[in-house]
């Protein structure tokens, strides 16, 4: 399996630049504010579809209850906590 840190801060990095915005690689860490990186709603979304085709899952249709995560360290949690639901 992926690790997934590592796909979730690629990835983070790899949307914001497509979508014109350069984050600092010295600031993704665990206390990187979401909302503070420069993805809309729209880039998040894009976010979670390509973690879903690299993990094989998305954990924000698996939580019994939704839970928007504010910082780089609590979206990583959210994969790690359902990377056993993972196809494949």
């Amino acid at each position: 399996m992926k690790n997934i840190r590592n796909s979730v801060l690629e990835s983070l990095e790899s949307i914001a630049k497509q979508q014109g915005q350069t984050i600092d690689g010295n600031l993704l860490d665990d206390e990187l504010v979401l909302a503070e990186c420069g993805l809309d709603s729209l880039g998040f979304a894009i976010l979670v579809a390509e973690l879903e085709i690299q993990l094989g899952y998305d954990p924000f249709v698996l939580m019994d209850e939704p839970h928007y995560p504010k910082t780089t360290g609590e979206l990583i949690a959210a994969y790690e906590r359902f990377k056993n639901h993972a196809r494949g």
